[in-house]
């Protein structure tokens, strides 16, 4: 009972761990850092590059802000009160013949000018740098991040899907990860920019004046109230940016992908409208976002207005008092319009901070997930071929049902034989089979392979010995080729025994492109039949232990269906004795089975031969007559 709790608690928590932080829904303010921090241990990976980023970054700053020193201290030199100014260009000069009347330059003039042309040079060079560092281990930690999600939604069990919007995904995936990249390529060299220019500042200007450091600085301190009140109105705004960005991509997904039922229900108005009003919310959001925004970037300014003009009228002050030189004070005043730069981009910063943030919580939620279906403790791989299935009591309850679908059931199948299952709908048939397969767990009861708990086995090994085709055959953008040999490394002759197999191999020559036509999106330029015999071959070409159709053959007509059933079942074509399992509606897909079992409400009502279940004139009886046109209406 604890386990089926956990399993529910899981998946509940799951539902919403994509679009919304629990948090979240327990603040209307947040303040930025609870998730964002969560990049650095994929920048630290790469820690060497990191380090070799920040030296150059901060190195980069250094020589940023040497030439202001230069230029005030050549304020200095060049005082016309300066005596040393005036020996300087008596005794050590160099003369520049090419340019008359200029008369002659002193090699110290000249070692300003070499100084500040030097700095700019080094800054180059350490900025490009830095760049490089920082964008490469942004786009690693950005590839990183994404396949961590990647392999976190690859891992959840197929129910996990059932219930979230493909596009939703896509965007936390693609958008959401990408917001991250620009996190760690601008914000982090950003922040070491702003730190760097900021201590660097202070400690060359404290060390020319405390006095008018502090005066200089003091009013910045207005700063941090005002990050405070930013940080803890926007975030949740963003947030909800990024998640009606998911839901404008989860409907224009899912309307492109359905655009012939859309247009044939002359729905395309209905569908703007949905897109339209999730567009809306993002427009009110950003809207509300900017507003804030544009509150708090002019407070920015009104701070350095003050700080500046206070270093204006201070600074001329003590210049007059005599407790700073004239180069000093342009070196202030210097340095201190450099510190507009820093000041405006910390504004910028700590938007993208919040933006970053909100994509972080989805971006790790997605990460965070963990399957209810997993490898037990102690399982092992399946090496002996599948020689037989077994239900033993086994009762099943979807997550979000509260009645069992499955009621008790008991079945079994070995090699060579064929089992077919028939109920209406809703009756928990291809629940059976999303059970071998281990899309669900049976909440009480035991699925069997070979006499022992499935469970037993690792999962990746127990379905490498099981074909399965859905009663919704889906093929992947690209050729038929590549749809039959999915995800494995075959031979042409291979792929097309597995389509002779599958009553595919006349429908294939007939194309002019053959194996290499291309089937389009979910392989909307093929029928639905020819859909359902691709899959099947790709089934097939597994040579599988266990065969399990689900409606398979629900799109064929009667002629191919039963050409498929002899290359399946006479025994001339198959390589081994395989298990099959068939669910279907459709009885005649199923009347030659060793057993057939008839199920009602989630459970077994009768099971037998064909000719036995006619003469039991129960379920089967009742629709083999419907279906052949025998009863009345």
């Amino acid at each position: 009972m604890s386990d089926e709790i956990d399993s529910k608690t899981k998946e509940s928590m799951s539902v919403t761990s994509i679009s919304k932080d629990n948090s979240d829904l327990l603040e209307e303010r947040q303040v930025v850092g609870r998730k964002i921090w969560r990049i650095f241990p994929y920048v630290i990976r790469y820690w060497q590059r990191a380090l070799g980023g920040l030296l150059a970054n901060m190195g980069a700053r250094v020589f940023d802000l040497i030439p202001f020193i230069a230029i005030g201290m050549a304020a200095d030199y060049y005082n016309p009160d300066n005596p040393q100014f005036t020996n300087s260009r008596v005794e050590s000069f160099v003369t520049i013949e090419s340019i008359p009347d200029l008369g002659p330059i002193s090699s110290t003039e000249l070692g300003f000018g070499l100084l500040i042309f030097a700095s700019f040079v080094i800054l180059a060079i350490f900025q490009g740098f830095s760049n490089q560092l920082w964008q490469s281990i942004a786009y690693k930690a950005q590839h990183d991040i994404r396949m961590d999600a990647t392999r976190s939604l690859l891992n959840m069990e197929a129910s996990y899907f059932e219930t979230r919007q493909t596009g939703n995904l896509m965007s936390v995936l693609s958008a959401d990860v990408a917001q991250l990249e620009d996190i760690i390529s601008d914000s982090s060299t950003s922040i070491i920019r702003i730190f760097t220019t900021l201590c660097t500042a202070f400690v060359i200007l404290y060390w020319m004046s405390p006095l008018l450091c502090m005066i200089l600085f003091g009013p910045l301190i207005m700063i941090v109230p005002m990050v405070i009140w930013f940080s803890t109105r926007v975030q949740r705004k963003y947030r909800k940016q990024r998640e009606s960005t998911g839901g404008i991509i989860a409907i224009l997904e899912n309307v492109l992908s359905g655009i012939t039922i859309v247009q044939a229900y002359n729905a395309t108005g209905f569908e703007r409208d949905r897109v339209e009003k999730q567009s809306g919310n993002y427009r009110d959001q950003a809207v509300q976002a900017a507003f804030i925004r544009n509150r708090f970037i002019p407070g920015f300014h009104i701070v350095a207005g003050i700080s500046f003009g206070l270093l204006v009228s201070a600074g001329g002050w003590l210049m007059n008092s005599g407790e700073i030189s004239v180069g000093q004070f342009v070196t202030f005043l210097l340095i201190s319009t450099r510190m507009t730069m820093p000041l405006w981009i910390l504004g910028m910063l700590l938007n993208q901070l919040q933006k970053g943030e909100a994509a972080s919580r989805r971006v790790f939620a997605v990460i965070d997930l963990e399957p209810s279906i997993f490898d037990r403790e102690g399982s092992i791989p399946l090496e002996e071929p599948i020689s037989s299935v077994s239900f033993q009591d086994v009762s099943f309850a979807y997550p979000s049902s509260i009645s069992n679908v499955l009621n008790g059931i008991n079945l079994s199948a070995s090699s060579g034989q064929f089992l077919g299952v028939m109920g209406h709908t809703g009756a928990g048939k291809s629940t059976i089979l999303k059970l071998i397969e281990r899309f669900y767990e049976p909440q009480t009861g035991k699925v069997l392979i070979n006499g022992r708990d499935i469970n037993e086995f690792s999962i990746e090994s127990v379905r490498s010995r099981i074909g399965f085709v859905s009663q919704e055959p889906f093929l992947f953008y690209g050729t038929i080729r590549d749809n039959v040999a999915y995800a494995r490394d075959v031979k042409e002759s291979e792929i097309l025994d597995a389509l002779e197999l599958a009553g595919a191999s006349e429908f294939i020559s007939q194309l002019s492109n053959g194996l290499d036509t291309m089937v389009g999106d979910r392989g909307v330029m093929l029928s639905g039949g020819q859909r359902a015999r691709i899959s099947l071959a790709r089934a097939l070409l597994k040579d599988p232990d266990l065969l399990i159709l689900d409606e398979a053959s629900a799109a064929l007509d009667a002629e191919t269906e039963k050409r498929i059933q002899q290359s399946l079942f006479d025994g001339s074509s198959g390589k081994k004795k395989r298990i099959t399992i068939a669910v279907a509606h459709r009885l005649a897909t199923i009347r030659n089975a060793d057993e057939i079992i008839a199920m009602v409400d989630g459970a077994i009502v009768e099971r037998g031969k064909h000719e036995e279940l006619l003469s039991n004139e129960n379920v089967y009886a009742s629709q083999w007559s419907i279906q052949i046109g025998e009863l009345d209406s």
